[in-house]
């Protein structure tokens, strides 16, 4: 494990594939300790966003499979980060990809998406930071891909890594999500946190006619006849994933319970409205705060908060770094 900071220090905070920001928002609750320098992703939406929540942070919109490290460390004006977060899209290795390639070795190496976990780990040996984090879904952590990974790693600065699962629910979020988190660093994975439920999350909310910025997609009529008769728990759309499974969208939200994972392309049905959940009930699904903003279409919207990782998982993670470095 490399660490050799004190909380007197100020760290310097890369984030690779940043998105709007979810990552990088929970070290941002934690302590002003960590000085959050540079945001590099190739979604420009996404990348608006990001500028909107981190205003005194830079941003690089570039494709990371042709940035060299030479020119991270010129955008940082020649200083080493302290830490690298990074969240390479999870496509090549999510079993909700139908179309994903069935072996681990093609899954990283033969697919393009899965390819960019490659990225990340080159720029991370180059610039050596004293702590990074890779997060993608849990199937990156299989045997397979686990040995891959390790493999990439051999003549690194980091002789041992860790494979550290985490269920985001255990960690204070009203959602599911179950995620690993690549690092030089051990989490505890458990932690005494009272579930969140939907009816928690939706506390307090304005009427969403009232709140442009709680704005919604309609409902298509054919779905409008089914949404009647749903039940909370129950979906409208199922659809194959990948090795046959069946999953799931259009989920009627149970007041009682914490919510289905979010995805990009998650929609869920008001627990007791016949209506689609807005953005910002999306995003507190997620953990975000209501300040956080997102930028682009609805649809892009809907995209940026179910590709993050949410910002109370990320501070649980940032409290952990914080300990160690004491």
């Amino acid at each position: 494990m490399i660490l050799e900071m004190s909380y007197e220090s100020i760290m310097l905070l890369l984030d690779l594939f940043c998105g709007c920001g979810g990552f990088t928002q929970g070290f941002r609750q934690v302590s002003n300790a960590f000085s959050i320098v540079l945001g590099v992703d190739q979604d420009s939406y996404a990348l608006n966003a990001y500028q909107m929540n981190f205003p005194r942070t830079k941003t690089l919109e570039c494709d990371i499979r042709s940035l060299h490290s030479l020119e991270l460390l010129e955008q940082l004006n020649h200083q080493y980060p302290d830490i690298i977060l990074a969240s390479p899209p999870c496509e090549a290795f999510s079993g909700a990809n139908p179309k994903r390639l069935s072996r681990g070795y093609n899954q990283l190496f033969e697919d393009e998406r899965g390819r960019l976990v490659l990225d990340a780990i080159r720029l991370i040996i180059d610039l050596e930071p004293r702590v990074f984090l890779i997060e993608n879904v849990s199937q990156l952590a299989s045997s397979t891909l686990q040995a891959l990974i390790r493999y990439e790693f051999r003549h690194s600065p980091y002789p041992v890594i860790y494979f550290n699962r985490l269920e985001a629910v255990n960690h204070g979020v009203p959602s599911f999500r179950k995620r690993v988190f690549i690092s030089n660093v051990p989490f505890n994975s458990t932690q005494e946190t009272p579930i969140v439920t939907v009816r928690d999350a939706f506390t307090d909310f304005p009427d969403p006619l009232d709140d442009l910025y709680q704005e919604t997609i309609p409902i298509p009529f054919k779905m409008a006849k089914k949404l009647i008769k749903l039940h909370p728990g129950g979906a409208l759309v199922y659809f194959k994933g990948s090795r046959n499974s069946t999953l799931r969208n259009f989920i009627r939200l149970d007041w009682e319970h914490p919510s289905p994972t979010v995805m990009g392309k998650s929609r869920f049905i008001h627990p007791s409205e016949s209506r689609f959940c807005t953005i910002r009930e999306h995003a507190r699904l997620m953990s975000f705060p209501d300040s956080f903003h997102f930028s682009g279409p609805i649809e892009q919207q809907y995209n940026q908060i179910g590709e993050s990782v949410p910002p109370t998982l990320s501070s649980f993670l940032a409290k952990q770094i914080l300990k160690e470095s004491l």
